[in-house]
């Protein structure tokens, strides 16, 4: 069960830390021209911690996507029947 956990684990950091930066960068370009008008360090932090939490939570669902797309295409196999046809089995 434990090992479980841990490959999973290793699977979403493949496919998820590296994907996304858009956000952290549109938060940052919006937080550094206000940062300077208030002359103040709050924006950069609200605006790059939440264009982080951003990339962070949609790289997360684009893994969690392929995933499924895996496990979906795994499970729809083709199946031979007895008369020797192929059959598609689609388990949801």
């Amino acid at each position: 069960m434990a090992d479980q956990k841990v490959a999973s684990a290793e699977d979403i950091d493949d496919c998820s830390l590296y994907g996304s930066w858009i956000w952290s960068v549109a938060g940052a370009l919006i937080a550094i021209p206000l940062g300077i008008k208030k002359k103040s360090l709050a924006p950069l932090v609200f605006y790059g911690s939440t264009g982080a939490m951003i990339d962070i939570w949609v790289g997360l669902s684009n893994c969690e996507r392929a995933k499924q797309e895996q496990l979906h295409a795994k499970t729809a196999a083709a199946v031979t029947s007895p008369e020797g046809e192929n059959i598609t089995v689609y388990k949801e």
